[in-house]
């Protein structure tokens, strides 16, 4: 039997809105082996942004257990935390959140300057995997002079910069053409493969969901 690498139980999520109560999650449960490509599939709405931010350490359930490597993450203080996402999990979200103010490769770079990793190393990394995008003619280039391609690439880029065990992808093609899309995912499998990492996609689009081995259907908040 494969290794669990991330596993959770009976996870819940609620938000308050002023007098008002959204639930979000009910009761999830869901295990994803080391070095498995899962894609985590519903239409928008049904929590699939709000589970991956949970197990990615991004916010915490109002119930359940969410364990990484064996960790309960609510065990772990903020700086332990957030350490544990930096070092060992990279996070592709579907707006791209690039820092406007930065160049592609400082973008790609930050996740490893706030590592520590030295800035001509961070460097380094930053240029072979921007290359390895095809982005190596964009290295100085912010993010409004990339398309939303480019901006996408830039983004796996900075989530692979540290050699994370787990990828959490929220809607990676959602902004995109199909074309383009399809360029995203099979650089995504690629890298994946090459790196032996953990893939967890959040789509509603049945093309992605397609290339995944296993898929998870989401409805309403709840695993179907």
């Amino acid at each position: 039997m494969s290794e669990t690498l991330l596993s959770a139980r009976g996870v819940t999520k609620t938000y308050t809105l002023g007098r008002n109560k959204l639930e979000v999650l009910h009761g999830v449960d869901l295990d994803v082996a080391r070095g498995e490509f899962v894609a985590l599939r519903g239409a928008s709405g049904a929590g699939k942004s709000t589970l991956l931010h949970l197990l990615g350490g991004l916010d915490t359930p109002n119930a359940g257990e969410i364990r990484f490597d064996g960790i309960n993450l609510a065990t772990l203080g903020g700086n332990d935390l957030a350490q544990l996402r930096n070092r060992k999990v990279g996070f592709i979200f579907q707006a791209y959140h690039l820092l406007p103010e930065l160049d592609a490769l400082e973008n790609v770079c930050l996740p490893a300057r706030m590592m520590r990793t030295a800035a001509s190393e961070a460097a380094a990394r930053g240029r072979e995997l921007l290359e390895r995008v095809g982005l190596g003619a964009r290295l100085d280039h912010q993010p409004y002079e990339l398309s939303g391609g480019e901006q996408q690439r830039v983004a796996i880029a900075r989530a692979l910069i540290n050699a994370p065990e787990l990828i959490l992808a929220d809607e990676p093609t959602g902004n995109l053409d199909s074309h383009t899309g399809e360029g995203i995912i099979e650089l995504l499998c690629s890298l994946r493969a090459e790196r032996n990492a953990t893939l967890l996609i959040a789509t509603h689009d049945a093309r992605v969901a397609e290339r995944a081995p296993r898929v998870v259907q989401m409805l309403d908040g709840k695993m179907v």
